[in-house]
Order: C-alpha cells, then sequence, then structure tokens
C-alpha cells in the first residue's frame, strides 16, 4: 500500500489464506504511521473473514498502534490473532490488551488457531 500520505517506515501486504485474512506489517507503527494500518484493518474486515494480524516483523509500536489493535478488535466478532515480536508483545502486555487479542509467536499458530475463542 502506498500514497502520498503513507508513511514511509511501514509497510503493508494483504494476502488471503484460505479462509483468514492475514495483513502483513513491516516496519513501526507509530502516531504517523498508524492511520495506515488503521486503512488496512478495516479494509480487510470488510469480507467478514477471520482477521491474523502478522506483526512478526515490526520494530516498534506506540500507543497509536495499539489503539488501532483494538479498534480492529472490537469490530471482530472472534478474538483478533496478532503474530508479535518482542517489540509488539512487550507494550500488548504491559496494557493488558492481551487479554482482548489472541497472541501468537508465528504466522503458523495463528493460522492454525480457530479464533473462535473470545475475550475474558
Amino acid at each position: 500500500m502506498s500514497g502520498a500520505g503513507a508513511s514511509k517506515v511501514l509497510d503493508l501486504q494483504v494476502r488471503e489464506r484460505g479462509e483468514v485474512v492475514v495483513v502483513i506489517v513491516h516496519g513501526e507503527v507509530d502516531m504517523a504511521s498508524a492511520p495506515q494500518l488503521g486503512a488496512a484493518l478495516e479494509e480487510a474486515q470488510r469480507g467478514g473473514k477471520p482477521l491474523v494480524v502478522d506483526m512478526s516483523e515490526v520494530d516498534f509500536l506506540g500507543s497509536a498502534g495499539l489503539s488501532v489493535l483494538l479498534v480492529a478488535s472490537e469490530a471482530q466478532q472472534a478474538r483478533l490473532r496478532v503474530v508479535a515480536s518482542d517489540a509488539v508483545r512487550r507494550p500488548i502486555e504491559l496494557t493488558a490488551l492481551d487479554e482482548l487479542l489472541s497472541v501468537f509467536p508465528s504466522l503458523d499458530a495463528a493460522l492454525a488457531a480457530d479464533g473462535s475463542s473470545t475475550a475474558s
């Protein structure tokens, strides 16, 4: 995804893997790039398929990015599945967002999960 207002530090790809939409995120998710991620997640959710956000290649996740994940989580019928790098996992755990999201160490693990569990 690219455009005039797109952040230069964020690269997004959207792929379908069977009945699941995977949004692959590379780079940094900060105040400048979070709207780009939010738009991609919103678009990916339009088809109603389960969503996996692969953030295994994200180097920084700021509060704006956490907010985007929260909004995307609230729009999902099942728990939002997030593949987290260490830089992503730490802020998710520190803010207790891991109680609303399903966090996985790999894309394969996230795809293998059925996504039917609900937030506790």
